[in-house]
């Protein structure tokens, strides 16, 4: 038997983009933050030069409405400047939201779940 249907705009609080780079491409990854901010309604989270949480590399996380989805997803597809970039909704249950809601722009990082085990977020 099938589940019944989420909706989406019932469900989705937000989104966060978690932009990841390496020392090398740490310039690329200002550049993207830049743009970011001066273009879309965000709130741009702090830069974080060591892998933090669940993520297995440096990363800044960006935050945004639902409303604002449609802009600001397709311009990180044309303008990521060759990042991986991770962007999951905000449901209230994070390990669904990183393991099984996420959209990956670039290569899928292995994420580490286990940090979401036992309700600990």
């Amino acid at each position: 038997m099938s589940e019944m249907p989420v909706e989406a705009k019932d469900t989705i609080r937000g989104y966060h983009a978690h932009i990841y780079y390496r020392p090398e491409t740490k310039g690329a990854a200002a550049a993207v933050r830049e743009q970011l901010g001066a273009r879309f309604p965000v709130r741009l989270g702090r830069w974080h030069d060591q892998p933090v949480g669940p993520h297995p590399s440096s990363m800044y996380q960006v935050v945004f409405e639902a409303a604002t989805f449609a802009e600001i997803v397709p311009w990180l597809m044309l303008n990521r400047q060759g990042l991986d970039i991770l962007i999951h909704p905000e449901t209230g249950d994070d390990l669904k939201d990183h393991r099984d809601n996420a959209l990956w722009l670039g290569d899928k990082l292995p994420l580490k779940f286990e940090i979401f085990e036992g309700g600990a977020a």
